[in-house]
């Protein structure tokens, strides 16, 4: 068993095709939070750039 990163309802792993959501609305819910720019991914070392 897993917890929902959105809504924190215990569910199974595997045979979800949601997982780790407990459903397709939760993964929605959180797809919409990434496209409305509510979650950002830290700027890393310029340095790890460089080819």
């Amino acid at each position: 068993m897993v917890t929902c990163p959105t809504c924190r309802a215990a569910t199974a792993w595997r045979g979800n095709a949601n997982r780790p959501f407990c459903s397709l609305t939760c993964r929605l819910i959180d797809l919409g939070s990434w496209l409305d720019e509510r979650y950002r991914i830290a700027p890393g070392d310029p340095a790890d750039d460089v080819s």
